[in-house]
Formats: C-alpha cells, sequence, structure tokens
C-alpha cells in the first residue's frame, strides 16, 4: 500500500548560507552526484522534478510528481538555511519527504540511514573542499555483494579493523595494492566514509536493503580521472568478491 514518509535533519555547519547555497545548488557532485537547476521557481529540477522554492542563500524546494521508479510516486527535497554567527556559520534543515508505494519499512529505512551519511558528506566537503572542481565517479559493486556478510568484506579489504572508529588515521589498502593515508570521517555498519588531502570516498553497504554494494568517489586533485577512478575502484570491488 502506498504510504507518506518524511525524513527530517537540521544541523549547523562551519560555513556560509552563500556556501552552502554553492554546494547544495552547484557543487553537488563534491558531495552527492552532479546535479543542475534552473535558476527560478518554477524551472527544471534534477531528475525531472520541479522547482517549487528558489530564494538563494535560503530555501530551496524540489518536487517530482514521477520519479521512475515503481517503490516510490512523489518525491521532495526541501532545504532551508539560516545565518548563524554573524554569517560565518549556517543552519540548515533538511526535508526529505514523498510516497514510498511498496516495501515501506525497507524504503524509508534505506532513505532514512542514507540522509546521514550523505549530509555528512556534504559537510565534509563544505569545511575541506569547497568550490574545488571535481571528477565523480560512482558504481556498484557484483552480484556477490548483495550478501549479508559483504560490507564486512570491504573493511577488511580496506585494512580496518573491527574497532577503528570515525576519527582514526589509517593506511587504507587500495586499487593495485596501492596503500594511501586518509581520515576515516564516517564509519557505522553501513556505511564508510574516508578523506584524504583531495578525495572523499564513500562506501555504500547497501547489501542491507538487498542491493549490491556501492562506491562513490569525489576528486579534488588537479589532474583527477574519473573514468580511471572508477575502473580502478570497480576492480578493486569486483576482487574482493571475486570467488
Amino acid at each position: 500500500m502506498p504510504k507518506e514518509f518524511e525524513i527530517a535533519r537540521e544541523y549547523e555547519v562551519d560555513a556560509s548560507p552563500d556556501q552552502m547555497w554553492d554546494a547544495i545548488t552547484s557543487g553537488s557532485g563534491g558531495w552527492l552526484w552532479p546535479m543542475e537547476y534552473e535558476p527560478r521557481e518554477g524551472g527544471a529540477g534534477p531528475f525531472g522534478s520541479t522547482i517549487t522554492a528558489w530564494d538563494p542563500p535560503h530555501r530551496l524546494t524540489v518536487r517530482s510528481e514521477d520519479v521512475g521508479f515503481p517503490t516510490q510516486s512523489l518525491n521532495q527535497i526541501d532545504h532551508t538555511i539560516e545565518a548563524r554567527d554573524e554569517g560565518r556559520r549556517s543552519w540548515v534543515r533538511y526535508v526529505h519527504s514523498g510516497i514510498f508505494t511498496d516495501d515501506w519499512d525497507n524504503q524509508y529505512d534505506g532513505a532514512d540511514k542514507h540522509t546521514d551519511f550523505y549530509l555528512h558528506t556534504l559537510r565534509e566537503y563544505v569545511t575541506h573542499f569547497a568550490g574545488r572542481p571535481v571528477a565523480f565517479a560512482t558504481f556498484e559493486g557484483p552480484g556477490a555483494s548483495t550478501a549479508s556478510d559483504a560490507f564486512v568484506a570491504v573493511g577488511q579489504a580496506l585494512g580496518l579493523a573491527d574497532d577503528t572508529a570515525e576519527g582514526a588515521r589509517i593506511r587504507a589498502q587500495g586499487p593495485g595494492g596501492q596503500v594511501f593515508d586518509a581520515v576515516v570521517d564516517y564509519r557505522n555498519p553501513y556505511f564508510i566514509g574516508l578523506r584524504t588531502d583531495n578525495a572523499l570516498i564513500r562506501f555504500f553497504g547497501r547489501n542491507r536493503w538487498g542491493a549490491p554494494v556501492g562506491i562513490s568517489l569525489h576528486d579534488f586533485a588537479p589532474d583527477a580521472d574519473a573514468k580511471g577512478n572508477e575502473t580502478a575502484w570497480k576492480g578493486w570491488l569486483d576482487g574482493v568478491f571475486a570467488g
């Protein structure tokens, strides 16, 4: 049965309202995925949505009556931004709402947990990489990565111990035997976030919701190669589950 949902979050961040507005409307490849907005109320938004509120740098609302998924029939995302500390910081309220039409509990649980990770990544972006050009790549693992213990294997392949916690500085194991320095900026049973001097690398344990494990790479290096990153890291992820 179709059922409405609403996921709301409020947070403060060390970025001005203008910086937050830019991150949400033109810098989304740095923390989510690249999106384009026609800058006016009634304009076109991502994935066929319509902009129902456009008030820079304070309010952005986009709404879609046809999201293109059989499990959802309505989707709306609303950002409200207010200045704090004479404009040096921002308070943000984020509301994601709509209608899930199938498997409501699983859809809601996935959206709810992804929200925290995505908004954390947004704060990492505006704190460490705001305004820098980005090479973005995202992809899924093989069918074997839907197994119940798949995300545990990902953490082990990165070289994380069971007790490696958020804030830890590590030497991670990457593609082709590459070892690189990173900060574990996010970790729970469903997601891992690594931050290097030039990148945000995000690992999604979507096996929890019956889907393959995923990776998104936001590379801010001057010579970043999105396709090369995808090829290398997809090979790494496929190798985790080979055999």
